[in-house]
């Protein structure tokens, strides 16, 4: 690749930015950000809503020129490698990437829109991108009650950081525990006993069928008063404002506030409309490439091997892959660099005053298998909690909570599907060092 070679980024998020960061002065690099923020890090969007954290600090390193940001990409026309942007301009392209990321999933709920409407009701949130902090961040002060959707890693940041601010937090969770995704049965006990000690109230296996709104000018609105609302965010006249939720057990829950964190759907819609091969994500093989040679995907986005990410882990090493192949680079074996998969880690920390905080970490397989061999340490006092599994001589996956001075020394061991030569000292508190 030469200097004057014009790749264009769709998504101005962490894997676009970190790519463009990779490939330097090595071509003309153009990234497209929809949003008008500086770009920031999701990762941390739940510190900035639990207030430990001023916008300003998830702001990611200055992408330079190269950024057009609050400019959205329309169309991507591949016969004339041209994309087509909502602000009349074009962006051609010797390059193509997407890194267009997710959105936030808006379950199919009873009165989430009205019909033929798309505005969600006043006091319903989605939390996904900063706007969505801001936005609940304002409508949320001591006392407020909130409804979370969702017992997943995104409902349980939000869960934890709104009860953070003094909000009366309620976590309602379709299925049989929380983060039942990466963790086992074990550790999700003790994340609910820790969210319980907190002050949120935790509904599982409780499916939310739809929601209760009202009005301004309506008796149902007028009895409830102003809803909570923060001064200055009530509802525009005439715009319904949320009330409550209704369970499907026809159980209704009052809310001033409801927080939509039933996880996220990859943005695939301009690859389709280009043609682009989308299951759940945009179809890539290990260069990262779509059926187009010219056009490549990374990030929340980008489906491998029948694989869907959405962890910035693997937005990042996609990022540093794509960025060695463009640029020529090669690995020690003098090979062409080639993408095969993240073994992901999974890292929340729940931090909160006094001696209420949390960290866990989830990694590979979590609930074993018939063979399987699995090793716990636990210890009430400390409040910590240590799961590994093993098949044969590797370790397949492991759970830690409360204290992760080893998962460093553990993630290693999995990631290079080493035998644990000294499981026991991989486990303690010095394993890691």
């Amino acid at each position: 690749m030469t200097s004057d070679q014009r790749v264009v980024v769709i998504g101005g998020g962490l894997a676009g930015l970190r790519l463009a960061q990779r490939l330097g002065p090595a071509a003309a690099v153009t990234v497209l950000g929809e949003e008008t923020h500086v770009p920031y890090n999701r990762v941390l969007l739940a510190e900035v809503l639990a207030g430990r954290y001023a916008p300003e600090v998830t702001a990611l390193p200055a992408p330079g020129p190269a950024l057009r940001r609050g400019v959205r990409a329309v169309r991507v026309d591949r016969a004339e490698r041209v994309v087509h942007c909502d602000d009349g301009s074009v962006a051609r392209y010797d390059t193509l990437v997407l890194a267009t990321g997710s959105n936030a999933v808006l379950p199919p709920l009873r009165g989430l829109f009205e019909p033929e409407g798309r505005d969600l009701p006043d006091g319903v949130h989605a939390f996904r991108t900063m706007d969505d902090c801001l936005a609940l961040s304002a409508a949320v002060r001591p006392g407020v009650r909130v409804v979370v959707i969702g017992g997943g890693l995104l409902g349980v940041s939000a869960a934890r950081a709104l009860a953070a601010r003094g909000a009366q937090v309620v976590l309602a969770q379709q299925g049989e525990r929380l983060m039942e995704r990466q963790l086992d049965a074990d550790a999700s006990a003790l994340l609910h006993a820790h969210l319980t000690a907190l002050g949120v109230e935790i509904h599982t296996e409780c499916r939310v069928r739809g929601l209760r709104t009202a009005h301004p000018a309506s008796p149902a609105f007028e009895a409830r008063g102003s809803g909570g609302s923060a001064p200055g965010n009530g509802a525009a006249p005439g715009q319904r404002r949320v009330t409550g939720v209704e369970l499907a057990d026809g159980y209704r829950l009052e809310a001033d506030v409801v927080v939509l964190a039933c996880g996220v759907r990859p943005r695939t819609g301009l690859a389709r409309a280009a043609g682009l091969e989308v299951r759940t994500g945009i179809v890539v093989d290990d260069h990262l490439r779509t059926g187009d040679p010219r056009v490549h995907a990374i990030g929340d986005c980008a489906e491998h091997a029948g694989q869907v990410y959405g962890l910035a882990g693997a937005a990042l090493e996609q990022a540093d892959t794509l960025a060695a192949l463009l640029t020529g680079v090669t690995g020690v074996t003098a090979e062409p660099a080639r993408y095969t998969g993240t073994r992901a880690l999974t890292r929340l920390t729940l931090t909160t005053e006094g001696d209420r905080s949390l960290d866990l970490a989830a990694f590979g397989e979590t609930t074993p298998l018939p063979g399987d061999d699995v090793v716990r340490l636990a210890d009430a006092t400390r409040r910590t909690y240590r799961k590994v599994v093993l098949r044969g001589d590797r370790l397949v996956g492991g759970v830690l909570l409360g204290e992760l001075s080893t998962v460093g020394a553990l993630a290693r061991t999995w990631e290079g599907e080493e035998s644990p030569h000294d499981l026991f000292h991989l486990l303690t508190d010095d394993g890691g060092h």
